[in-house]
């Protein structure tokens, strides 16, 4: 642009200033300020995420409320049971066993025993020991060790064992493979194929670390004796060794192991940590409710793979042990229930065994039992929908109770409520989630849970934050199970520690310790400990609920778990 004066031409100046300063200021004027940049996230805010967020939280109070109303009738039921004396020996006809000279032991039928083992180092002696002192006539059992294990000198001992039982008059059978095709369940198959074992009418089945008393095959066998139609009868689980009640046979054969006759606290495992405590909780709601609501009401609850005693006849009408997911037990009772089979929970029959004292294990077991319960329901729907064989009511309850509600919904609602939704809402105001659904739900469930084990009500605070972390792993599970993706068919044996439970290593000199930080360390809870952190300190400091409280506790329970403290820490 040119000036004039006068008529006359002066030098061009131009209007705009040049200098590098004015235009790093200029910019600085046409870049949106943080009052922008705050009004621009509030329209994403509330036009995109709140609406997502708004639908998941509506998706997991529906499911909170169904999961409420399947724990409500289950509790219901148990009580009922408790309080009214609906015992199964009232429900079926049990009569014991009686034997005349005449009869003598023909009055006692033909019972097999299995225990599948695999490199059972520290409990193979005393699940071997409680078997072979059952309070059955010699004549009328085999107890069949099916070992596959890898380890040879494992192998040796377990063999060893079994050798000397027999040598003492029991009728002991070790029975090895050339594979481990099917894990638990191709065990399981294959020793029903041996030609002694077509001629038992049931059998029993017990893992590695399981102890039964002696008298065990008196109290369940007569209820398939005389109840046709019953297929099966389930025991229940307690945790810890009961040696006093069963070393009076191993002394009684001078079988190296007197020095435990009088140690009742010997591996006693429930204690052991605040983990094994936790697990105590959850398995004596599902024995105590959910077996016995599924027992009492339909006569069908999922077998435990363990401390049960089959109908021989049962299992093969149902087809027999099938190794397509990872919860076989499972799968048979489910085949066995549609083909018209009852079965009977008697919980008054006891039997001891360990709980995984380890992270690691436990989450392998929980890993497993999720992922193979999620895939079965994706296998089996369509064959329950279309049997002709039971009612529209057990078909109902076995797909939206059973399988939809306790084994996709409760892993589900319990990450994505209280973990995920609950603590993002804190950054998005437009989604606000009702004082019923956060608090007075979950405190609903939690009181039902502890209905039945009253004495457990101090740890629920520990059960409840614990559960909320290992639901992050039950729900990827879920997902794997009903997507078979990944590790669908991934079998880990359970780490059982037996005696190393009560022992203290001894300190080895010049020696490093084979256990490395790294191995207890847990990147994806960590991660996820951060996060909640940072939604407690938001909502501390600008928001206008006390959620934070409860995040700041789940935010620690991950770190915990993340940073090895939870469980036993033991060495390789």
């Amino acid at each position: 642009m040119q000036l004039r004066l006068n008529g006359s031409t002066i030098i061009p100046f131009p209007i705009t200033p040049q200098w590098p300063s004015f235009h790093f200021l200029s910019r600085l004027s046409e870049t949106p300020s943080l009052t922008q940049i705050e009004a621009v996230w509030c329209r994403v805010r509330s036009k995109a995420i709140a609406p997502v967020l708004q639908l998941a939280l509506i998706m997991s109070l529906a499911m909170s409320v169904v999961l409420l109303i399947d724990i409500a009738s289950m509790g219901s039921i148990s009580l009922a049971v408790k309080f009214l004396g609906h015992r199964p020996d009232k429900r079926y006809k049990w009569e014991p066993i009686n034997s005349d000279l005449e009869q003598g032991s023909s009055a006692y039928p033909m019972v097999l025993v299995q225990i599948p083992m695999y490199n059972e180092k520290e409990v193979y002696k005393l699940s071997i020991g409680a078997a072979c002192g059952f309070s059955w006539p010699s004549d009328r059992i085999f107890i069949q060790v099916l070992d596959d294990s890898t380890d040879l000198t494992i192998k040796d001992l377990v063999q060893l064992e079994c050798q000397i039982w027999a040598s003492k008059g029991k009728n002991i059978v070790y029975e090895v493979r050339d594979n481990r095709k099917g894990y638990k369940a191709g065990a399981l198959k294959k020793g029903m194929e041996y030609s002694y074992a077509q001629k038992c009418d049931f059998v029993a089945i017990f893992d590695a670390d399981f102890q039964p008393q002696s008298d065990f095959l008196m109290k369940t066998i007569p209820f398939l004796m005389h109840n046709p139609k019953i297929g099966l009868v389930q025991a229940r689980w307690q945790f810890g060794w009961m040696v006093h009640q069963i070393v009076a046979n191993i002394v009684h054969y001078n079988h190296g192991l007197a020095d435990m006759a009088f140690r009742d606290d010997f591996a006693v495992n429930p204690n052991e940590c605040l983990m094994t405590r936790i697990q105590r909780m959850t398995l004596d709601y599902h024995f105590k409710v959910e077996q016995e609501a599924g027992s009492s009401l339909f006569g069908f609850f999922g077998f435990n793979g363990t401390a049960g005693v089959w109908r021989v006849s049962a299992i093969n009408e149902a087809g027999g042990w099938k190794d397509r997911t990872t919860v076989e037990d499972m799968d048979l009772a489910v085949r066995a229930s549609l083909k018209g089979w009852h079965f009977v929970f008697v919980g008054d029959v006891k039997v001891k065994s360990e709980l995984p004292s380890t992270l690691k294990a436990y989450r392998n077991q929980q890993h497993r039992w999720t992922c193979g319960a999620a895939n079965l329901f994706r296998k089996m729907s369509k064959e329950i929908v279309t049997t002709k064989d039971v009612s529209i009511w057990k078909k109902f309850y076995l797909l939206y109770s059973f399988f939809f509600v306790r084994k996709v919904v409760a892993h589900l609602v319990t990450f994505f409520l209280y973990c995920v939704v609950v603590p993002v809402s804190v950054f998005v105001p437009e989604v606000s989630v009702p004082v019923w659904g956060v608090a007075y739900i979950p405190t609903t469930i939690t009181l039902l849970n502890a209905i039945r084990n009253p004495r457990s009500i101090i740890f629920m605070p520990f059960w409840i934050l614990f559960e909320n972390v290992m639901s992050m792993h039950r729900m990827k599970a879920t997902f794997i199970g009903l997507f078979e993706t990944g590790r669908v068919n991934e079998w880990v044996v359970t780490e059982k520690l037996g005696e190393a439970i009560n022992t203290k290593p001894e300190p080895q000199i010049l020696e490093k310790d084979s256990f490395r930080l790294r191995d207890r360390i847990n990147l994806s809870e960590i991660g996820f400990a951060v996060f909640l952190f940072l939604c407690a300190c938001f909502d501390l400091i600008y928001g206008g609920n006390y959620y934070f409280v409860y995040i700041y506790l789940q935010s620690i329970a991950f770190l915990v778990v993340g940073l090895g403290y939870f469980g036993k820490v033991v060495a390789n």
